[in-house]
Order: structure tokens, then C-alpha cells, then sequence
């Protein structure tokens, strides 16, 4: 079967919540396409994302909203809108966002990464599942992701 192409609104695609903030996948291979994913993820002041690598995967960033600092291999990054960032597979990455919300488009290559927010988020109006760090990490190893 051959991909077709769309065109999503804002606020369309697969909608999640994960940590109080919304994220919507828009391109994986449910919607065709086998060689990345592609979404945006809102995260709430003062949330972050806690330091974490992937494996097998590349991951690239643009701030569409907020500031922050982003965290890569332990050196701290001032970021805000309009910000491009390139993760490289196996390098250890994070957001800190202590004073302003941040909404990110993210693309990972090769897809996978959806999978694991599949797992860990929840559906909008459905209560969240509490983990530890080590249910966490039981998680993401599935998926190449690793916290630190």
C-alpha cells in the first residue's frame, strides 16, 4: 500500500496527556510513514522532561512556544521559541522549563518513540498512572529509552 499525504490542523492527530501536557502524534507509522514519528508535546511550567537517551533513535526539536533550558550531555543550553535542536541517538537529553510552559514539535528517526507515549500517557479525561523511576525504565527499555 502506497502512503498517502494529509494535512492536520492544530490540535489534530493522536491526542495524549503525559505529566499534565498535551501531546499529539501526527506522523508515524499508523499514518504511513515506517521511517520517523512526528508529534508536539506541551509541557507545563515547572515539568520538564527528566534526562533520558535513545538508543536507536535521532530526535529533533523546534520550540514552537515557551523557554527553558535543555540539558545535553550534561551541559545546560538556554532555549526558546523559534529554537532548533538535534539530539543524536545515545545522547543523554532533558528540558527544564521552571518560569514558562514549552510546546515542542518533535521528530524521531527511525519511529518508535509513539509506542512508548502510547504506553505511558493516557487518553484525554482518563486518570494518570503513578510510576516509579525503575516502572519507568521497565517501560522505556522496551522502546531504546533509558532515564537516568
Amino acid at each position: 500500500m502506497v502512503p498517502q499525504g494529509y494535512v492536520l490542523g492544530p490540535r489534530e492527530g493522536e491526542h495524549l496527556i503525559l505529566r499534565g501536557g498535551d501531546i499529539f502524534i501526527n506522523v508515524d507509522p499508523l499514518k504511513g510513514s515506517n521511517g520517523l514519528t512526528t508529534g508536539t508535546q506541551q509541557i507545563p511550567v515547572g515539568i520538564g522532561i527528566p534526562i533520558h537517551r535513545h538508543f536507536d533513535m535521532d530526535e529533533a526539536f523546534y520550540v514552537i512556544e515557551g523557554s527553558g533550558s535543555l540539558i545535553l550531555d550534561d551541559v545546560r543550553y538556554p532555549i526558546g521559541k523559534g529554537v532548533s535542536i538535534f539530539i543524536p541517538m545515545n545522547s543523554w537529553h532533558g528540558f527544564e522549563n521552571a518560569s514558562y510552559e514549552l510546546v515542542l514539535l518533535w521528530t524521531v528517526a527511525p519511529a518508535g518513540l509513539e509506542r512508548f507515549f502510547r504506553e505511558i500517557a493516557t487518553r484525554p479525561g482518563v486518570s494518570p498512572t503513578q510510576r516509579s523511576k525503575k516502572q519507568l525504565n521497565e517501560i522505556a527499555s522496551k522502546y531504546g529509552t533509558e532515564f537516568k
